[in-house]
């Protein structure tokens, strides 16, 4: 009996062992399964990237810039130099660097008192951006007030309350506009949004009509939904309440705002993929509730797309064109209509638009903002925001474009992770013009002339000087808008040095540009010798 015992004990010990080891050689197996999946999707974007870049699909300059897109991996960090030699506004308006370390900012919202909010779908999360009041050109400090939300767009503030539209739901919350802080709990309104396939955010806005609008994407580059709300414009009540689509067949609007002159609705939308460098347009429309706009199976100017079959709704509905058609695959994204008053009239009846630039596109086109100005002959796109990219190179994709109520325009770049804005002259400081720094006084007159101007060529060096002075459009700061710096009488308060050394290391909201020393002396007699007088 013991030794049956026995044997019984070590077959069973036998066993157990057996078990346990089988058990670890299924983990090892379980956890390299796992490790090859996770490496597998890993190398998935980077696969994908090498796939289009031998189709030709996308350009070499393109790859950190579709990484970007499918990893998160950041662009180029935004540098004052940089928006100095590279980026462009029209004459009269000065562009500064507002914010240089907001990775994955996306839309934007201006709030009553001025400070900024700034979504991160990627991040899950809502920032504020607190107004410049001491004049430095910069955000006097950063509060996230909401975090912890699934992708997180569109934004928008009416009677007290912030209103976001998360990928999968639309929330609102007490906003306390005057601390820039949320002020109680968050409510759910609209709930069971979907959010898979390719254009899983959302855009909200509260319009003129005291209505909640909501824009969502398709979930493809071409087919047809499930869910009938994607691809649509919707409309709720303020409570979330009494949804209905009053707009269809948009693949992607993800921008969208009212004319102020008739409250007409307009929306930008991004034409679909794989047709080529040229085809289709990107598109904007005017949205009329109760149309239809083409979307699967027409596109630009109501062209048959041959990818799919006829319309089976033909019959009930006809396609509406566009009003206006950007170049293909530029991805028109967020808008806006400009309201403040005391810019060029040019800008009365106009709008900006985001063309956050081409993933798919054989040689890379897009990046920047562009103004829609309306005329007796149409719509009218002009650059307002250019140099993201040259010569191949990208270095910002704006995504959004919002005014505040000063005039300031804000522009928000996800790529660069940066804040830009922009303001037509010098901004408003309090109804009083711009003024030098006290500590440059009389006493900073020049004791004796600079040694550096000993047998110089003062004529010449004024000659340059001027160039210098309309090359970095001084004229927008010194001449134009509604409060401007003059310069009659520089003379008497500055000397040559001094104003070498102001343009050296000027004060805010004074641009630093890239000069060199030369630059600034030949500056310097331009404005002291004709300028100043």
């Amino acid at each position: 009996m013991g030794y049956s015992v026995s044997v019984l004990c070590y077959i069973r010990a036998a066993a157990q062992s057996g078990a346990a080891v089988a058990i670890a050689g299924l983990e090892i197996l379980m956890v390299r399964r796992i490790f090859i999946v996770f490496a597998l999707l890993a190398l998935l974007p980077i696969g994908l990237t090498l796939v289009l870049l031998a189709a030709g699909t996308i350009d070499r300059s393109s790859v950190r810039m579709v990484l970007n897109v499918m990893t998160g991996l950041s662009g180029p960090a935004a540098e004052e130099t940089l928006l100095r030699q590279r980026y462009a506004v029209p004459d009269g308006f000065v562009l500064n660097l507002y914010e240089d370390d907001l990775p994955g900012a996306r839309f934007l919202h201006v709030t009553p008192s001025g400070d900024l909010l700034v979504s991160r779908p990627h991040k899950g999360d809502i920032v504020l951006l607190k107004r410049d009041q001491d004049g430095d050109g910069k955000p006097d400090g950063r509060v996230t007030l909401l975090s912890s939300l699934r992708r997180p767009l569109g934004l928008d503030i009416h009677d007290d309350w912030l209103y976001v539209a998360e990928s999968n739901r639309i929330i609102r919350v007490p906003f306390d506009s005057a601390l820039g802080l949320v002020a109680g709990n968050l409510h759910v309104l609209v709930a069971g949004l979907t959010d898979n396939g390719n254009h899983w955010s959302k855009t909200l806005r509260v319009g003129p009509d005291d209505k909640l609008y909501l824009a969502q994407g398709s979930t493809c580059n071409i087919c047809e939904e499930d869910d009938p709300r994607r691809a649509t414009i919707m409309r709720f009540e303020l409570d979330g309440s009494g949804g209905e689509i009053i707009a269809t067949g948009l693949r992607n609007s993800v921008g969208f705002d009212w004319a102020p002159w008739d409250d007409a609705l307009f929306a930008t939308e991004n034409g679909r993929d794989l047709l080529g460098d040229d085809t289709p347009p990107c598109e904007l429309n005017r949205i009329t509730a109760g149309r239809f706009y083409g979307w699967p199976y027409f596109y630009g100017e109501n062209v048959a797309d041959a990818a799919m079959e006829p319309d089976p709704l033909a019959a009930q509905r006809q396609p509406t064109a566009p009003v206006h058609g950007f170049r293909a695959h530029n991805a028109p994204l967020g808008m806006t209509f400009l309201r403040w008053d005391k810019r060029p009239t040019a800008y009365k009846n106009s709008a900006l638009v985001a063309l956050h630039g081409s993933w798919n596109r054989s040689s890379p086109d897009g990046y920047k903002v562009v103004s829609l100005h309306w005329t007796q002959a149409g719509i009218e796109e002009k650059d307002f925001l250019s140099g993201f990219l040259q010569d191949g190179n990208i270095s910002g994709r704006p995504v959004d474009v919002t005014e505040g109520t000063d005039g300031t325009i804000y522009i928000s770049d996800d790529y660069a992770g940066a804040i830009y804005s922009v303001h037509y002259g010098v901004p408003d400081q309090g109804g009083e013009a711009l003024t030098l720094p006290s500590t440059l006084s009389t006493k900073s007159l020049d004791e004796t002339p600079p040694s550096w101007l000993a047998g110089a060529d003062r004529a010449a060096m004024a000659d340059n000087g001027a160039a210098l002075y309309a090359q970095h459009a001084c004229r927008s700061c010194h001449e134009e808008g509604n409060n401007p710096a003059r310069l009659e009488g520089l003379e008497k308060r500055l000397g040559y040095q001094a104003v070498v050394d102001l343009l050296a290391t000027p004060p805010a909201p004074m641009p630093l540009f890239p000069l060199s020393e030369t630059q600034r002396r030949e500056l310097a007699v331009y404005l002291l010798d004709a300028r100043g007088r």
